[in-house]
């Protein structure tokens, strides 16, 4: 049986049992107290007449009772159907939302009219799940979508590269394989960070103490040749920052920030600022640097996949596009939030804030 009916049988049910009892009562206060035999009086302080028996009244009675039941049971029944039909009316129009979700139109809003009670509620976290839900849908198939071109681009470069070295035997094959090297390395590094990326997103890691202060100062100390060919000061500063997590996963995320701060920075007398410490309730990880202004409306899209700014396009360093997308996933797997702000001075400033544990020590 359908909801409205189930519905629609337990207001009739409820209504024959109200009648029901309102019947009893009648029996259990009135009824019991009428003589079951007739009564003749003439007594001077009792008019003169017939009381009404039991019987009597039982046989006048039964009949009217049980036709006041019988239209009790049709009202409750079309009672109850308009009613449900009523109160479900919400409960379609989420189904049908529902039904329009699961054939892939993510578009379609319920919008539920009127005050907020409990299908209000439900329609409203409806609509919301659907505005994320297509949010994700689009950033998955964007991804797919550069993730395609990043990986066809040097593989088609290779193939040109062969072709030319198959019809011209005499050209330089040295030249050849070195750009092949360097078309086969990058085309592995976006790999990697693919696989990385899928990784941080299924959080299939182990989850330690780990101090975020070291793991800045492992960074920095392996980035500093890079620092000092770009000719970027590195400054690291911090006390103890314990959080828990994976070891590797946030190792790699200090190198992408460190990294990319060193890489987009000042041509030459560029700074880069590691800093670590600890908050009531987070532990906190903060790497800003000189370089370029950049507005508020492309700092928001430099952690979407294969995302670049226009000086980015051009450095020697580019990367796959990859570094603060992974940062951001490495760190919704910490739950932890990831915030970037322009530097009013040039470069930006990313802090990342991850759940701060009691310094671990061994034992």
């Amino acid at each position: 049986m359908s909801v409205r009916v189930k519905l629609t049988l337990s207001y009739a049910g409820f209504l024959m049992l109200a009648g029901a009892l309102l019947m009893a009562a009648v029996w259990v206060f009135l009824l019991r107290y009428v003589p079951d035999r007739a009564l003749l009086t003439n007594a001077e302080d009792i008019p003169t007449g017939v009381f009404p028996v039991r019987s009597e009244l039982l046989r006048i009675f039964a009949p009217r009772a049980a036709a006041v039941m019988a239209l009790l049971l049709v009202f409750g029944l079309v009672g109850g159907w308009f009613l449900a039909g009523r109160m479900l009316a919400p409960l379609t129009r989420i189904t049908h939302a529902t039904r329009l979700a699961t054939k892939g139109s993510l578009s379609h809003r319920i919008r539920l009219p009127g005050r907020k009670d409990e299908f209000r509620e439900l329609a409203d976290a409806f609509d919301t799940m659907l505005v994320q839900l297509e949010a994700h849908v689009a950033e998955q198939q964007r991804f797919a979508a550069n993730a395609s071109h990043e990986l066809r681009t040097p593989l088609a470069v290779s193939k040109t590269l062969l072709d030319v070295a198959r019809t011209d035997p005499n050209h330089d094959t040295g030249e050849v394989i070195d750009r092949l090297h360097a078309i086969n390395t990058r085309a592995i590094d976006l790999t990697e960070a693919l696989l990385l990326l899928s990784r941080a997103n299924q959080r299939s890691f182990t989850r330690e103490h780990v101090d975020l202060s070291l793991i800045a100062e492992e960074a920095t100390e392996t980035l500093f040749p890079l620092a000092e060919k770009h000719e970027v000061t590195l400054e690291t500063s911090g006390d103890i920052t314990p959080t828990i997590g994976s070891q590797a996963l946030l190792l790699q995320l200090t190198m992408n920030l460190v990294q990319n701060a060193i890489v987009h920075n000042l041509p030459e007398q560029g700074t880069v600022w590691v800093n670590t410490s600890v908050r009531p309730k987070t532990a906190v990880l903060t790497v800003e640097n000189t370089g370029e202004n950049i507005s508020p409306r492309l700092v928001s899209t430099l952690t979407e996949p294969f995302q670049r700014s226009s000086e980015r396009i051009h450095t020697d360093h580019a990367g796959v596009g990859l570094g603060l997308a992974i940062v951001k996933t490495i760190t919704q797997a910490h739950d932890g939030t990831l915030t970037l702000t322009p530097r009013s001075a040039g470069g930006i400033r990313i802090t990342v804030e991850l759940p701060a544990t009691a310094p671990h020590t061994d034992r």
